[in-house]
């Protein structure tokens, strides 16, 4: 039993080439990699260690960590009413730590008070202690030391926390020091690196995506108009489009930047502004090989409008290789936006980014911590290949549409 989907008949062109993209292995396999890139990036502060906004938590005594490391943080309560907030927008722009961690080597209780060793990279003839009160720890006070928590704290039992020194202590013991353990080690700031990592990503392929869509609504308009019209109307938006493409393009996106500003917005848009040329280019060229054909005349005969014309007749069957220049174009918007933030006219902190990240960490690559850049860096060569290997099993699969089927 088959299930029919509109536009893919049976002996259709489109089943034909889908079923070919789904016989192109290494298609299949860099669409599939890059489907879960996009999903854990979407995900976002839902599955980060470290869900503050931007993943910027520091501590600078765990800078440029190993793998795998792990330590004790204490969690003091931040004198503050705790912050409530709805999980989209968590998910979006994270959350807001109401409690400061303190990473610790030891500690003891003494009265009323936790006495911690500061955690410190090297052994110390004579460590560093702190001394808090419990009540500090476990509540949020304010000025005349009154709790102002909005939901009191309650011990395992779900009696409500006094203050009884044993319970409180239990408590903290349970609650408040907690092992952290870095999967990816620590940047030079003692960020984690796969929080980082991950909202990185989530900013690059955000870049890609709007980059290529103002690419897709500027190409594909011009390109549309200049190939339907001809005369005056190509003649203007191809000297146009031979301007933009005379300039070279990064030097183009960092002087759209200059003049938009610096930030996450401002790169897509320098991005997209200079995209648009190839998609024009490539619509130009099958629009004006099928504005001559039979159903096109058939479409003027029966009084269609010419918008009609071009956005529901023609263009649907010159949407193959716009396809495929996408994808390429995703890849470069990458590259262009990794470049930018390497150079410090993109993407700025503490928003992080994969390129941003090689720029912070770049310098370890001759010490002993080149995974600080090398991860950011692999992960820019990943996207990227399995974007050009999606593009090229595209390219392929549509070719059927250009073949005759007999």
């Amino acid at each position: 039993m088959f299930i029919k989907i509109k536009g893919f008949r049976e002996g259709s062109l489109n089943r034909k080439a889908l079923k070919k993209f789904a016989s192109d292995k290494l298609a299949m396999s860099s669409a599939f990699l890059l489907m879960i890139i996009a999903l854990i990036s979407m995900a976002g502060y839902v599955i980060t260690p470290d869900k503050t906004p931007y993943s910027n938590e520091q501590h600078l005594e765990l800078a440029a960590r190993k793998p795998g490391f792990s330590v004790t943080m204490l969690w003091i309560a931040e004198n503050k009413v705790t912050e409530t907030q709805s999980w989209i927008k968590s998910w979006i722009s994270g959350k807001v730590n109401n409690y400061r961690k303190i990473p610790v080597s030891g500690w003891h209780f003494s009265n009323d008070s936790i006495v911690v060793t500061a955690y410190e990279p090297a052994p110390a003839a004579l460590p560093l202690q702190y001394s808090f009160s419990i009540y500090d720890v476990v509540y949020a006070l304010a000025e005349d030391n009154t709790p102002i928590s909005i939901q009191p704290k309650t011990d395992l039992n779900g009696t409500v926390i006094s203050k009884d020194v044993s319970k409180i202590r239990k408590y903290i013991v349970d609650n408040h020091l907690k092992k952290q353990t870095f999967w990816l080690g620590t940047d030079r700031f003692g960020r984690d690196m796969l929080s980082q990592l991950v909202i990185g990503g989530r900013v690059s392929l955000s870049v890609g995506f709007i980059s290529v869509l103002i690419s897709l609504i500027l190409g594909i308009l011009l390109g549309s108009l200049s190939g339907f019209f001809r005369g005056w109307v190509d003649h203007l938006i191809i000297w146009f489009i031979n301007v933009i493409w005379s300039i070279p393009t990064l030097l183009l996106v960092i002087a759209i930047t200059f003049a938009l500003g610096k930030g996450f917005w401002q790169v897509f848009i320098a991005v997209g502004l200079t995209m648009w040329v190839e998609v024009a280019r490539i619509v130009r060229g099958q629009i004006m090989g099928l504005r001559e054909k039979e159903y096109v005349e058939a479409a003027r005969a029966m009084g269609f409008k010419n918008m009609r014309i071009i956005f529901k007749h023609i263009l649907p069957n010159a949407l193959g290789p716009v396809i495929v220049i996408s994808a390429a174009n995703f890849a470069s918007a990458i590259l262009i936006e990794a470049g930018l933030s390497f150079l410090g006219v993109g993407v700025q902190p503490p928003m992080p980014s994969w390129g941003t990240m090689i720029r912070e960490n770049y310098s370890y690559i001759i010490l002993d911590n080149p995974w600080l850049a090398i991860l950011p860096g692999l992960c820019i060569m990943i996207v990227v290949l399995t974007l050009m290997m999606t593009g090229n099993g595209l390219r392929d699969a549509l070719d059927v549409k250009n073949q005759s089927t007999g």
